[in-house]
């Protein structure tokens, strides 16, 4: 039965994924165009979406999202719309790193959501918060404290200047 599923997820993968030719037509900058892979220790698939369980992950270009659960939706087309994860996520590109308890991650705008006890490191510069907005395409990055009457709903950081 495990086997049959790993088969159809597999099988699904290659669908997701764009063609080679429609891979290298899209600009290289474009982080959110890249071929999109993924892996976890179970998986089901159906028509609308991917859903992977345990050591979850996803890899697109040189970023990566881990969780414990990660939900790939599908467009009518088949192609791939939206990354949804959950429990101890990590988002990870080449210059950041992002953790928090849940992440949205729209593929067509290259926007990340990353909600719940977040932090986000850069080198040695760490800022936490409740909500971050991070886009894989300009490295554009907004932080937003907690819910209002959550306990400690400001943001925080902490900055190292560069040595000259």
């Amino acid at each position: 039965m495990t086997s049959k599923i790993l088969a159809g997820v597999a099988a699904l993968t290659v669908l997701a994924l764009p063609a080679v030719g429609d891979a290298q037509s899209t600009s290289r900058s474009m982080a959110s165009n890249q071929p999109i892979a993924f892996g976890a220790d179970s998986g089901e698939q159906t028509a609308e979406r991917i859903t992977l369980r345990g050591r979850a992950e996803v890899t697109q270009g040189q970023n990566r999202i881990r969780a414990d659960a990660i939900t790939l939706y599908r467009k009518a087309s088949g192609d791939p719309d939206r990354v949804e994860a959950t429990g101890k996520v990590y988002f990870v590109t080449p210059t950041q790193s992002m953790r928090g308890d849940r992440a949205v991650y729209a593929i067509g705008t290259g926007e990340v959501v990353v909600t719940g006890d977040v932090v986000l490191t850069q080198g040695q510069n760490v800022l936490t918060g409740g909500r971050l907005t991070y886009n894989v395409n300009t490295d554009a990055a907004t932080m937003a404290g907690a819910p209002r009457g959550a306990a400690g709903n400001r943001i925080q950081g902490v900055f190292y200047p560069s040595s000259n």
